[in-house]
C-alpha cells in the first residue's frame, strides 16, 4: 500500500497504487497511429497499470506466463505515485497522441467513463461473451464499467467502504454490538465521547477521506434512488434531504464526533489511528487491514468491521471499481481480451494476491485476512453506490470538497452548500 495520498491516490489500493518503473517510451504493437486508424496486428502488446512497487513482480510474472504461454511478447509499463489525479491524463494524453497502450488498468465511475464515452475504450461485449464473464465476475462490478449500455471494461477489484472498528474501544464505552441504525450510531458517538474517545478518525486535507462521511450521510437522508440521481444530475441538490446531510455533516464536527481540527489532517496519518487507540474507527476499505492493523502487527481478533447503518432499503454502501480496457484502436484487440482473461482467472487473481477480487473463486483467504474475508461475506454482495470522487469528474469534485470545507468551517449554511452544489452539478450535467 502506498502511503502518499492525494486527492484520489488512495482509490487505486489493495493490489495496486504506483510503480517506481517509470513509463517506458516503448508502446508496444497494435496502438494506434495517431491518424485514427487500427495499427496492423502483432504478437506485441502494451499493458499500462499503476502498480505498487510491492505488487508489480507479482503482476510481471502473471504476464510472463501468459506470453510463453501464447507467443506474445508484453510490456508492462506503470506510473509511479500518481493516483487517479495523474494517470487518467496521462493515458488520455497518449491516446490522444496515437500512442496508447493495447490495455490498461482504470477506474470505473466517472473516472474510467470518458474513455469509454470517446470510443477510446473497445466495446467488450463480444469478448464477454466469448470468455463467459457475465458468469465468473460480480454483475454488480461489471455494472460500475459498463456506460450506456456499453460494457467498456472488465474489473476485477471491487472495495467496499464501512466502519472498521477498535473493540476495546467500544467495550471501553459500553457499546455491546455494533451499530445497526443511523440513531444506534449517533448514541454510539455519544457515549465514545462521554469516556475521552473521539469516535471517527476522518483526515479533510484532500477531501476525499472526509467526503465518506457526508456521502454515507447522503445515503442515509436521500436514499438509494434519488442518491443515485443526484450523483447524475437527474435531481436537484437544492432540497430539503440535501439539506439535511449537509446539516448532519456539521453536527459530526461540532459534537466532536471527529478529531479535532479534521480539515486540516492528513489521511494517512489518520486513518491508523483506530489501531493505535487514538479514534474508535474509521471509514475505509478492506486494505486497511493488512495496511493498518498487520502493519503495527496487532491481531485482527481485536478489531471488526460494519456497513454503516443507512435506515433504508436496499442495504448499501460506498463503493468503487477497478479494472482494464482495451484500446479502441488496437490490432491486437483479440490477443489483449486473450491478455484480460489470463488475468482474471482465479488462480492468476490468487497469484497476485488481490484481495478484493471480483472473480468467483478468488475470494479472500480467511486465515490470512480474517476481517476482509468476513467484510467479503458479509457485505460484498450488497449493492453499492458509487464513491462520489469516482462520482464526479475531477473539476466538480475539487469543487464539491471545497464546499465541504467551507461548511465545516462556518462559512456557508447547509442550505447554501446544498445550492451550490446544485450548481457545481448542473453545470456538469448540462455540459
Amino acid at each position: 500500500m502506498s502511503t502518499s495520498y492525494t486527492r484520489r491516490g488512495f482509490l487505486g489500493l489493495t493490489s495496486a497504487a504506483a510503480l517506481g518503473a517509470g513509463l517506458s517510451a516503448c508502446t508496444g504493437g497494435g496502438t494506434s497511429t495517431g491518424g485514427g486508424a487500427t495499427e496492423a496486428a502483432s504478437n506485441n502488446l502494451r499493458l499500462f497499470t499503476y502498480e505498487d512497487d510491492s505488487t508489480i513482480g507479482l503482476l510481471k510474472a502473471q504476464i510472463k506466463k501468459f506470453d510463453e504461454q501464447n507467443g506474445t511478447t508484453t510490456t508492462v509499463d506503470s506510473l509511479p505515485g500518481s493516483g487517479a489525479a495523474v494517470y487518467p491524463d496521462k493515458l488520455r494524453t497518449e491516446l490522444l497522441g496515437g500512442k496508447g497502450p493495447d490495455v490498461w488498468r482504470i477506474w470505473g465511475g466517472q473516472i474510467g467513463a470518458p474513455f469509454a464515452k470517446a470510443k477510446q475504450a473497445l466495446d467488450l461485449s463480444k469478448y464477454y461473451d466469448k470468455y463467459g464473464w457475465d458468469s465468473k465476475i460480480n454483475t454488480k462490478a461489471i455494472g460500475g464499467m459498463t456506460f450506456d449500455g456499453v460494457k467498456s471494461g472488465v474489473p476485477f477489484i471491487s472495495l467496499g467502504i464501512g466502519a472498521w472498528y477498535n473493540k476495546s474501544l467500544f467495550a471501553k464505552a459500553g457499546i455491546a454490538a455494533a451499530p445497526k441504525t443511523y440513531a444506534e450510531l449517533e448514541a454510539a458517538n455519544d457515549k465514545l465521547v462521554a469516556v475521552g474517545v473521539t469516535p471517527c478518525g476522518l483526515g479533510g486535507k484532500y477531501g476525499w477521506d472526509i467526503m465518506r462521511l457526508f456521502e454515507y450521510l447522503l445515503e442515509h437522508t436521500a436514499g438509494p434512488d434519488l442518491h443515485d440521481k443526484l450523483l447524475t444530475g437527474a435531481e436537484s441538490w437544492d432540497r430539503p434531504e440535501v439539506v439535511e446531510a449537509f446539516t448532519l455533516f456539521k453536527k459530526w464536527q461540532d459534537k466532536k464526533w471527529l478529531p479535532q481540527g479534521a480539515l486540516a489532517l492528513d489521511p494517512s496519518d489518520v486513518e491508523p489511528w483506530y489501531v493505535q487507540g487514538k479514534t474508535a474507527y474509521t471509514i475505509t476499505g478492506p486494505w486497511t487491514e493488512a495496511a493498518a492493523i498487520l502493519a503495527a502487527k496487532k491481531s485482527s481478533s481485536a478489531f471488526g468491521n460494519f456497513e454503516l447503518p443507512t435506515d433504508k432499503t436496499p442495504a448499501r454502501h460506498s463503493g468503487f471499481v477497478e479494472g482494464y480496457m482495451i484500446n479502441a484502436r488496437s490490432g491486437n484487440a483479440d490477443k489483449a481480451a486473450a491478455l484480460i482473461d489470463f488475468i482474471v482467472q482465479p488462480a492468476s487473481q490468487k497469484a497476485m494476491n488481490i484481495t478484493a477480487s471480483t472473480v468467483k473463486g478468488a475470494e479472500p483467504d480467511p486465515k490470512a485476512l480474517p476481517l476482509a474475508a468476513e467484510w467479503a461475506q458479509k457485505y460484498s454482495g450488497n449493492p453499492f453506490y458509487t464513491i462520489q470522487d469516482q462520482a464526479f469528474p475531477k473539476k466538480q469534485a475539487d469543487q464539491y470538497f471545497s464546499v465541504q470545507s467551507d461548511l465545516l468551517q462556518g462559512s456557508v449554511k447547509p442550505d447554501a452548500a446544498a445550492k451550490k452544489m446544485q450548481e457545481i452539478v448542473s453545470a456538469w450535467a448540462k455540459s
